[in-house]
């Protein structure tokens, strides 16, 4: 949901670019109300503020309140859609009784006034029903209070309550019986964690050679061996589409547009100071030059997905420096570089974009 954001206006604009003559309000106030509350959240992930940058969020908050309505059909409950269908019914009912007395003729006009009568009847019972009265949404009036108060907002996600919510009670449901589910859910899970509690306390008797007897150290091998089984593998980044025009430094040189003094200058202070004293590359120039070298198009990186420990997306970066790409030009992405430690202070995190060349 996090990622929704940078695509949600995007592809809503593009899903609502020919709105039909009735469509061009009721559009427009969706974009907009979408816009409103994208900037809203851009702005709340700020690192410092101004009281005009407050000013901004105050007024894209008022008015995706002002345009949030165009959504409430959606915020339908069950008991809602209950008293929606029983007017429609009785609608549908009475249209039946009396068109039977009506020409042939004036037939289709009567049921497209009725069916229009119980659209409009149906949509202001939902608009009176339905609301946005919930937590999260009451959150967003605290933030400009908060940031006066005490300054940014840190980050706060709801994975972790999110992902208790599946292993703890949503997972614990479906292996139960539905009968006083709730007290099952409880008791297995309170059992879970005392062995769990259990077994950490026993490894760590094991460490401290406190003696345990022979069932117990063979329970505990077991138990290792089964969860580093269980566990689900690392994927690692893999490099993919070698090109077989390129052997060596100088070949790399001529397909990336790289001058061979920039490739000097970089190689060998990296060489100097990340590689062992036996791998280390020479420092002459002339030696350099014929050094092995692989180029690739494109670097897939896996990225674990959401609430599932065991499932990558993969992200494909790719750079394919001369080459056409999809018979159209040349693809070189960008990329977000990690140039030092995720705990340096600053908007980016001591991150850099920067246009990938080679791989």
């Amino acid at each position: 949901m996090r990622n929704l954001g940078r695509y949600i206006l995007g592809v809503l604009a593009v899903a609502l670019r020919q709105p039909g003559g009735a469509q061009v309000i009721p559009f427009k106030r969706a974009l907009g109300c979408v816009r409103a509350l994208v900037a809203f959240n851009m702005i709340a992930q700020y690192r410092s503020y101004t009281s005009d940058t407050i000013a901004y969020m105050e007024d894209y908050l008022d008015q995706f309140h002002k345009l949030k309505d165009i959504f409430l059909e959606f915020r339908v409950t069950k008991r809602t859609q209950d008293k929606v269908d029983k007017p429609r019914k009785e609608i549908r009912c009475q249209t039946a009784l009396v068109i039977e007395r009506v020409a042939p003729s004036l037939r289709r006009q009567m049921r497209d006034d009725n069916r229009q009568e119980g659209n409009d009847l149906c949509l202001d019972l939902v608009r009176g029903e339905s609301h946005f009265n919930f937590i999260k949404m009451h959150l967003l009036s605290h933030f400009c209070d908060h940031i006066c108060q005490f300054g940014n907002i840190p980050i706060d996600s709801t994975d972790i309550g999110e992902l208790a919510d599946k292993t703890q009670i949503k997972d614990g449901w479906h292996q139960f019986y539905k009968n006083h589910a709730a007290g099952q859910i409880v008791h297995s899970y309170g059992r879970q964690h005392g062995i769990r509690m259990g077994l950490l306390n026993l490894e760590s008797l094991k460490c401290r050679d406190a003696g345990l007897s022979g069932d117990v150290l063979h329970h505990l091998a077991r138990t290792a061996s089964t969860v580093t089984a269980a566990a689900p593998g690392v994927r690692r980044r893999v490099l993919k589409g070698l090109r077989e025009d390129v052997s060596n430094v100088v070949d790399f040189s001529r397909i990336s547009g790289v001058s061979l003094e920039i490739i000097y200058r970089e190689l060998i202070p990296y060489s100097r100071h990340n590689l062992h004293a036996a791998h280390r590359h020479p420092e002459d120039h002339a030696m350099l030059r014929p050094l092995p070298v692989e180029l690739h198009t494109q670097l897939e990186i896996p990225v674990l997905a959401f609430q599932v420990a065991d499932v990558y997306e993969i992200y494909r970066a790719r750079s394919t420096s001369d080459l056409h790409f999809r018979n159209q030009g040349s693809r070189n992405d960008w990329v977000w570089v990690q140039a030092g430690m995720e705990e340096m202070y600053g908007a980016l995190r001591d991150r850099l974009p920067a246009k990938l060349v080679a791989l």
